[in-house]
């Protein structure tokens, strides 16, 4: 028996378990909210919590560290400078965990993390307003107007999926604590 061991091994070698980790950590921090596997999930906020930790406490040896630890510098400085001043009055706790059921292909947990008080994109009607003008400049043509088109589509369809992707999320959480999946009979 294997005593202490503190980690999923995610039936992977270290190196590519710590990198996996360290991506995940760097998408969460980017979009403050991510939907990966239960096991996964539950191992990011650990990494999570470590780093928005290391932030709040806004030393320079610290800095080093937590590039050590992710080395990218727009996440590390993004945990510095937004998530360490959010946090400053909480002792701990910073990620939340939603089960969204399971994956159709593999029968995985899924599960949204995110961060407390997530600030996410809002969809704004100018953005809304812009798309439905780029699809009519793109009906009458011309490539200037195609390629502004796809471009405003591109940023309304982002937006609108990351507000339309918290509604979801909760939505199915409150529908799977309330009623079970039911096995379908052939």
């Amino acid at each position: 028996m294997r005593h202490a061991s503190r980690t999923q091994s995610f039936s992977r070698p270290y190196n590519q378990r710590v990198w996996l980790l360290r991506n995940l950590v760097i998408s969460l921090v980017e979009h403050e909210r991510i939907s990966t596997t239960l096991a996964k999930a539950k191992e990011l906020r650990r990494w999570a919590e470590k780093a928005v930790t290391l932030g709040k406490r806004g030393s320079l040896a610290d800095r080093r560290l937590l590039l050590s630890r992710i080395p990218n510098k727009e996440t590390v400085a993004k945990v510095f400078a937004e998530l360490a001043p959010r946090f400053k009055d909480r002792a701990g706790g910073y990620t939340r965990i939603y089960r969204l059921g399971r994956r159709p292909g593999d029968n995985a947990e899924m599960a949204l993390i995110e961060f407390l008080d997530a600030q996410l994109k809002k969809v704004d009607k100018e953005t809304t307003k812009k798309a439905k003008k780029a699809e009519k400049d793109l009906a009458a043509g011309g490539k200037e107007a195609k390629a502004k088109a796809r471009d405003d589509k591109k940023v309304a369809r982002e937006a609108k999926a990351s507000t339309t992707a918290a509604a979801k999320a909760t939505k199915a959480a409150k529908k799977e604590t309330k009623a079970p999946a039911k096995k379908k009979s052939k």
